[in-house]
């Protein structure tokens, strides 16, 4: 970072595909990857919020309908 800022002005030489790809190895060796359970549990959150969120949706819809329905028939 603070080697971009001191070539401000002049042209930064740009990275090789290989060095990109080495850089990219390097930092997904440093991701701290969830477990099975872990993400069986954030699946079936994720589920829930969903299937909550569709009943609400559902609900206005329905709700909103019906209203229309009733003003303008």
């Amino acid at each position: 970072m603070s080697e971009n800022h001191e070539l401000a002005g002049t042209r930064a030489k740009r990275t090789s595909p290989l060095t990109f790809y080495r850089q990219v190895v390097a930092e997904l060796r440093k991701v701290v990857w969830p477990t099975r359970p872990q993400v069986v549990n954030y699946f079936f959150v994720v589920l829930v919020f969903v299937l909550i969120m569709m009943a609400f949706v559902s609900a206005l819809d329905y709700g909103f309908g019906k209203a229309a329905f009733a003003i303008f028939a």
